[in-house]
Order: structure tokens, then C-alpha cells, then sequence
């Protein structure tokens, strides 16, 4: 069953057929304004962040891990004074430091982290 020459040509026009582009009128979109919801921010501005805060770092070998019991000290890389760091989501967005207020441990904002354009950074240092 041997294919002969006109139908090898239907084929190969049929291929080309399939294969052409063609273009395509697009009317132009309309601004229809903001979706729904998006002209209300409620919803997230009452989701609740948790926040950490790091006051330091330190590292033990295993072996003095193991023996770490209550009462034990561990000895940290900052010192009195050091700002402690505050994240969210595991991003630093600031600084702060430790205080007191009724008898719980607090921190007072010292410093919001990222909140300047990397233009103007690079700005002040020349």
C-alpha cells in the first residue's frame, strides 16, 4: 500500500494548515476599577502576626547539650546593651530593646529594618 504523490501532498498541506499562525483582535480592556474586595482591607489588617525575637546565639557541642539541665547557663554573643532582633516569618524587620513592664518581659522598638530604598542607602554611604 503505497502512498501516492497526491496524498502525501493533502498531508502536507493539512500539516501546514494546522501549524500556520494566525492572528488574533483582541478588543481593548476596559478599567473597571479595583476587584471586590480589594477596596477593603479589613480582613487582613485583623490577621494576627506572631513575632519573635532573638537576643542572641550561641553554639555548645553535642556532648555539653546533653548535659544541660535546670539551672544551666548558657553564655550568649551579645552583650549588655546589644539591641535584640525582632522577626516576623523568619524576615527581621526590627530592633528593639529587652524592658520590663509588669513583671513580663518586653521590647521597646528601637529600630524598623528595610524601611529605607536601596537608592538613598547607597546615597548616604558616598
Amino acid at each position: 500500500m503505497a502512498k501516492t504523490e497526491e496524498q502525501t501532498q493533502e498531508e502536507q498541506t493539512e500539516v501546514k494548515q494546522q501549524t500556520e499562525a494566525q492572528n488574533a483582535e483582541f478588543a481593548e480592556a476596559q478599567d473597571t476599577g479595583p476587584a471586590p474586595g480589594e477596596e477593603n482591607l479589613d480582613i487582613l489588617l485583623d490577621i494576627n502576626m506572631p513575632i519573635s525575637v532573638n537576643l542572641g546565639k550561641t553554639e555548645v557541642p553535642f556532648r555539653r547539650l546533653l548535659q544541660l539541665a535546670p539551672g544551666s547557663v548558657l553564655q550568649l554573643d551579645k552583650t549588655i546593651g546589644q539591641p535584640a532582633e525582632l522577626y516576623v516569618q523568619d524576615i527581621n524587620f526590627a530592633t528593639g530593646d529587652v524592658v520590663i513592664v509588669d513583671g513580663c518581659f518586653a521590647v521597646r522598638i528601637k529600630e524598623i529594618i528595610g524601611t529605607e530604598q536601596p537608592e538613598q542607602v547607597d546615597e548616604q554611604q558616598q
